[in-house]
């Protein structure tokens, strides 16, 4: 039996009832809380800031796996660190130095995540493999939910997952981005470990949080 993990996007919740959404999902059976930041400058779209990360957090004991679509990322890591972030996940692209923004959410206690955009190669991360606790595929480009998700995502999953069980490395493999009841299990089998979805969770099956969550975890 996988261990498969459900981070559902809080970027499908109602904006208006947040901290009800998410206490939903952890009785639901959510296994983290994703929550997409992003900055309408490395991304085409704005979301929220460590203050809305603050004040969600009282609402729910789950792990917040907060993915900054921010540039540059770097200064503002301790900001969300401090908000309450229990995986901090950062984009390459985003900062002048890998290697100093891996060790800085290190030395913040948290666990670090790097994102790979379905156009960035997994030889941008290779090198750093070792330090990292999750790497999130995205399947879609960021910015927008409810995108579909591009098919060529699933041989770079597979890749990740030879060079993570060749070299023993014990980082989780994420994947985010149109991820749905047709697609979850070829996810699955790839290697990825963990799930996020948003449109699929709070939107299939009316909404039935637990029978959305539970569907994707089943292969």
């Amino acid at each position: 039996m996988k261990n498969i993990k459900i981070s559902p996007s809080i970027l499908s919740a109602d904006f208006s009832q947040l901290g009800k959404e998410i206490s939903n999902l952890e009785k639901g059976g959510a296994d983290l809380i994703h929550v997409d930041v992003m900055d309408g400058h490395f991304v085409p779209n704005l979301t929220i800031g460590p203050p809305v990360i603050k004040a969600l957090r009282k609402y729910t004991k789950l792990p917040f796996d907060v993915h900054l679509m921010i540039s540059p990322v770097h200064k503002y890591i301790k900001d969300f660190a401090n908000a309450g972030s229990d995986i901090i996940t950062i984009h390459p692209e985003a900062t002048k130095d890998l290697k100093e923004s891996i060790m800085h959410i290190k030395e913040l206690n948290k666990k670090v995540g790097v994102s790979l955009n379905p156009n960035t190669k997994i030889d941008v991360i290779k090198s750093h493999l070792s330090n990292i606790d999750l790497v999130l595929i995205m399947s879609v480009f960021p910015g927008f939910g409810g995108q579909k998700f591009i098919p060529e995502t699933i041989k770079k999953i597979k890749d990740l997952k030879e060079i993570k069980d060749k070299n023993n490395y014990i980082f989780d493999i994420e994947v985010d981005g149109g991820v749905n009841f047709l697609n979850s299990k070829d996810i699955i089998n790839a290697g990825a470990n963990i799930l996020v979805s948003g449109t699929t969770i709070f939107k299939e099956n009316n909404g039935d949080i637990k029978k959305n969550i539970e569907t994707l975890k089943s292969v």
